[in-house]
């Protein structure tokens, strides 16, 4: 028996009705049978709603089984004996590291965990000592955690789990809420983890490119384990994943793409020096019936006509946190900013470089310490200027919109907006309704709560709620974190809609450089308060080792147009997304003569 297994696991959720009628039970995992041994990585995907966060809740006991067995160092979670024991052998990491941390100092965070299990005070600070070494956060023990960036609070977190010396540590999307850096930081920290401590890993991600280094990959669909087999076998179906609302990494997809446009490449791909190698072998041919017209039409934007109209401008734009005291900071320095009517902005920043600040001073919902903001030439903060107007045509959805939503049924929250901007019942319901149209949700989700809805389902409740007051400029900060990829893409797709039929301005913040490469027309890049880099995004991610240098990233294609080019192939290095790579790498391919 390996140190986590599972045999016809079964677990129900009930819903009690108010009139005490029976409840409805909705089952979220299924007859799901595990076995995994001491000192592997395991990797769990799947949709939102697939069962992998209950599944999880399993191992650390924090759930206990409707259904089956499942036991940890062969101890049965659903025996009341033995939990705490189960909790020191399996802990837990979850998504948002401010849920666990709750010390006032990094090293009194770490401990707290072994103090409650009753260790010995000496023991205690040994394992403090070796816990923060782990994961690279040694030089940290005396700050303040609220003072640290995400990766490092997360870091903190998974050594606050470890020094309770768990045989098992699960990390339920440990890094959604992460900067490219900071994914880094803890997917470093985690490997090194398993490799030195030998301490058994289950990581479930949306990430794909984080499964690759997994022993064993687990896919989930409907509480059931519909896939198993090491991350080739698994990245090897493709189009099996996407049935399931999943994705491949980058190269994986590329190499993919590039098998089906007919190039003899294995399938499973995993990483950029194996498509290297793939694409570097004599024999390989472009068939002659591949046309660049034909079967790669290139994606083009609409050629709109911008509007001369700036719609936002910040001049010289400054804000200070807690001004004279010991935590004054200085959060954004000087920003100077122009954003035309309807165009399709990115902002990209490592956590704490000042986007959020930022997208705050669009609709006065900050004010500035220094300098003038303009929405359609006017200073929103002149005396006579109606700010609370401002508000229904400068839209902010945020990071997690599902907590915009209160309402008892989606259709009177989405009503709410054009209610305050006094329209009478009749027109608010019919604006409400075609921002659900926009946003993909019909008639059937009307008099749902929306607090019976899956992740993606509230975020676009709550894009409708602001799409409803019909704003000239749509603010999104993160609108897809901790959504599975179909999800993510379903979300993107629509706002990009959005954008083209009704000439919506959209600022985009996101940590997903590949999600800015595909949708966006321009980048704003901040570090520390101030603006990096503002051009195009081809122009932006050319500077991809600067990027890195601030925390950030560029999407994967470039780190392969460039590897390729420098391994001599003729390729395109501005290409940044799918349809791009394959496109240079196929004329390069017939330039070295491979037809």
């Amino acid at each position: 028996m390996g140190i986590i297994k599972a045999a016809k696991l079964a677990f129900d959720y009930l819903r009690y009705g108010e009139e005490g009628e029976e409840p409805e039970v909705n089952r979220a995992i299924d007859q799901v049978d595990l076995d995994i041994q001491e000192g592997q990585f395991i990797a769990v995907l799947g949709h939102n709603g697939s069962g992998k966060s209950t599944l999880a809740k399993h191992i650390n006991g924090l759930l206990v089984p409707s259904e089956g067995t499942l036991w940890v160092d062969h101890m049965d979670t659903s025996s009341p004996d033995d939990i705490w024991k189960i909790r020191q052998k399996a802990g837990m990491v979850f998504q948002n590291p401010d849920n666990q941390i709750i010390g006032t100092v990094v090293e009194e965070d770490v401990g707290f965990g072994p103090e409650n299990l009753g260790v010995p005070t000496e023991d205690i600070w040994k394992r403090v000592d070796e816990s923060l070494e782990a994961v690279g956060m040694t030089a940290y023990r005396h700050h303040s955690p609220n003072k640290l960036s995400g990766g490092q609070k997360q870091r903190v977190a998974i050594a606050g789990v470890m020094a309770m010396h768990p045989k098992c540590i699960v990390l339920d999307e440990p890094t959604a809420m992460l900067d490219p850096n900071g994914r880094k930081e803890v997917l470093r920290a985690v490997r090194e983890l398993n490799k030195k401590e030998k301490v058994t890993v289950i990581l479930i991600t949306h990430y794909m490119e984080e499964v690759v280094w997994a022993d064993d990959v687990y896919v989930m669909d409907c509480g059931r384990i519909v896939m198993h087999g090491t991350p080739r076998e698994i990245f090897s179906n493709v189009a099996q994943l996407k049935k399931y609302r999943l994705d491949v990494p980058q190269v994986t997809l590329l190499a993919y793409e590039l098998k089906q446009a007919g190039l003899a490449i294995d399938d499973g791909i995993l990483t950029i020096d194996e498509l290297i190698q793939a694409l570097e072998k004599k024999n390989l041919q472009v068939p002659k019936e591949w046309k660049k017209g034909e079967n790669n039409p290139e994606k083009s934007l609409p050629n709109k006509e911008k509007q001369e109209e700036k719609s936002l401008k910040l001049d010289h734009i400054s804000y200070v946190y807690n001004p004279g005291t010991a935590y004054e900071m200085h959060a954004l320095k000087d920003v100077n900013l122009e954003i035309p009517q309807g165009q399709f902005v990115g902002i990209i920043g490592h956590t704490g470089s000042g986007k959020s600040t930022l997208i705050q001073h669009f609709n006065g919902l900050m004010k500035p310490t220094q300098g003038k903001i303009y929405f359609e030439g006017q200073d929103i903060w002149a005396e006579q200027f109606p700010l609370r107007g401002l508000r229904s045509q400068v839209g902010l959805v945020f990071q997690y919109p599902e907590h915009q939503l209160f309402e008892t049924d989606v259709l009177t929250d989405v009503c709410f907006g054009p209610k305050n901007q006094h329209l009478t019942q009749e027109e608010c319901e019919k604006r409400a309704k075609e921002a659900l149209e926009h946003v993909g949700l019909d008639e059937s989700y009307y008099a749902k709560s929306p607090f019976e809805l899956s992740g993606g389902q509230k975020r676009r409740v709550a894009i409708a709620g602001v799409l409803a007051m019909n704003p000239k400029v749509l603010i999104l900060d993160e609108p897809t974190a901790g959504l599975d990829p179909m999800g993510r893409d379903e979300i993107l797709d629509q706002i990009a809609q959005l954008h083209e039929t009704r000439g919506i301005t959209i600022i985009l913040v996101s940590h997903s450089m590949e999600d800015i490469a595909r949708y966006v027309e321009r980048i704003i890049v901040m570090n520390h308060g101030e603006k990096a880099f503002d051009d195009e995004p081809k122009k932006v991610f050319a500077h991809y080792k600067e990027l890195e240098a601030i925390g950030l990233a560029a999407p994967q294609i470039t780190y392969i147009v460039h590897d390729l080019k420098e391994k001599g192939m003729d390729v395109d290095t501005t290409a940044t997304t799918i349809e791009e790579a394959k496109l240079t790498i196929m004329e390069a391919l017939e330039k070295r003569g491979g037809v």
